[in-house]
Formats: C-alpha cells, structure tokens, sequence
C-alpha cells in the first residue's frame, strides 16, 4: 500500500477506509491531499475494493479548504483560487462521482465547504449527533465550490439549500437527518462503527450492479426520463452479464442466500 502523508488508509478485505489525517488543521483539505485522495481512487481496483469509507480523524470531517494554499502571494487570490479548483478539487470530486464501488461517509464534527460535499457525496451517509454541515463561504465573500450547488440543492432540497449557502449557518446533523440529507444519525461513538456495518453489507454485495446503480442515479438527475431509461437498459445489459447475476438467479432459485463476488 502507497505511503501517505495527508490521508491513512486501512484495508479490511473488501473494505478500504480513507481516513483525513490532519487533525491539527481539522482535516482542512490542501491541494496535496486532494492529490492523495484521488490517488487512492485511481488505485482501489487494484486493491479489490469494494466499498469505500471516508471519514476524518479527530474532533471534525473537514474543516474545507486549506486557505493557507490559496495563493494570497501578490496575484489576485480569485485566479489562484480558480487554478485550485480547475486542478485539484473538482479532479477528486469528478473522481469520487466516477467510482465503481459504493461509498459510505462517517461524519464526524465539522463538515464545512469542499468538507461539506465531500461528506455529502457518499452513498450511504453516517451523521454523529454532533456533527454539523457548513457553507460558510458567503462569510468571507466567495461561493460554495467544488459541486456544492449542485450536491447540497439535490441532499436538502433549494429552499434548505439556499438558506444555508446564502446565510452561512450551519444544517446541525439532526436537521440534516430530518431534511434526508444523511441516512443515519448517531450517537457520536457509534459513526464509525455503524459505516462499517453498511459498508461490509456492500462489499458483500453485487458490485458491479452497485457501482451502475450509483452512476444511474447521479446521471439522471440532469437526464430526461427517456434518456434515463435507455441508460438503465444498457447498464441492465451490463449487470445481466456478470458472474454475480448468475449467482443471484441460483441463489434466489435454490433458496438459499447469494455469495456475490464482485464480477
């Protein structure tokens, strides 16, 4: 496994974790670990994962962009600011959208900023009671960035989404439960052993079908219904053929529970 100095990675069979690992900064994510973030999605099928948590070690998710990296160096900072997200943090959420292996995200603390749509872009999303969901950028005078009017919109609904872009306040994880922005909300020692537990049942899962049902969904929010289900009737082509469809037949007609393998 590939040496790290801003995520640690650990690896149980079928289940990577991805832990942020600047608790110091409270995860604040720099372009460097973008870069190691993406990495380690290029190398998960390498890995035979399949499934993925992310999580953040400390007292918070992300606390959002290492502004420290922002090149405040004499250039105009919205220049540098553009050059970050064009080449590091819309990279990694292009990357997280693209995976093939479903995603759960423990959220723990802050979620605030790219944070905030990172922890939001997991399939499966795990809240500890304490943990809150930030877009403080109107606070300083910039946008939300890296997808979050598109993810936080679709999570919270617009008029939620909207309050919470234009007024900077935090979506306390309760709230967030409540709005079905998180499908868990949990005592805060319990969030990472309940994303395990959802993770395991996924990694035991039809992987190739979960990997084309996470790809429909998110291409067809922006999809006519026409288009939606001609692409529903390729990926069905693409799940009928593998291995673990064969499986699931046998299984179903043997009465007896289906042993996926991921093929």
């Amino acid at each position: 496994m590939a040496d790290y100095n801003t995520i640690r990675v650990d690896q149980t069979g079928g289940v990577v974790t991805l832990t942020l690992n600047k608790p110091e900064k409270m995860n604040a994510m720099s372009t460097d670990m973008a870069a190691e973030i993406t990495a380690l999605f290029d190398a998960l099928p390498g890995m035979g994962a399949r499934a993925l948590i992310i999580t953040g070690e400390g007292r918070g998710f992300s606390s959002g962009a290492d502004l420290s990296g922002r090149g405040f160096d004499g250039g105009k900072p919205g220049d540098a600011s553009r050059r970050s997200l064009q080449h590091h943090y819309n990279p990694l959420m292009h990357a997280l959208a693209g995976l093939d292996i479903p995603v759960v995200t423990a959220v723990n603390g802050a979620a605030a900023g790219i944070g905030c749509t990172l922890a939001l872009s997991g399939d499966l999303i795990v809240a500890g009671k304490s943990a809150y969901f930030l877009q403080a950028f109107v606070n300083i005078g910039l946008v939300p960035d890296g997808g979050a009017t598109w993810v936080l919109p679709k999570s919270a609904g617009i008029p939620a989404a909207m309050e919470a872009m234009l007024l900077g306040e935090r979506i306390p994880a309760e709230r967030a439960y409540e709005l079905g922005m998180v499908n868990r909300c949990v005592e805060d020692d319990a969030v990472l052993d309940e994303a395990r537990a959802l993770a395991e049942r996924l990694a035991n899962g039809p992987t190739v079908a979960m990997g084309l049902i996470r790809r429909l969904v998110r291409n067809a929010q922006s999809s006519s219904l026409s288009d939606a289900m001609n692409a529903e009737a390729e990926a069905q082509r693409v799940a009928g053929n593998s291995e673990d469809f064969i499986e699931g037949v046998t299984a179903f007609l043997g009465k007896r529970e289906a042993q996926f393998k991921g093929k």
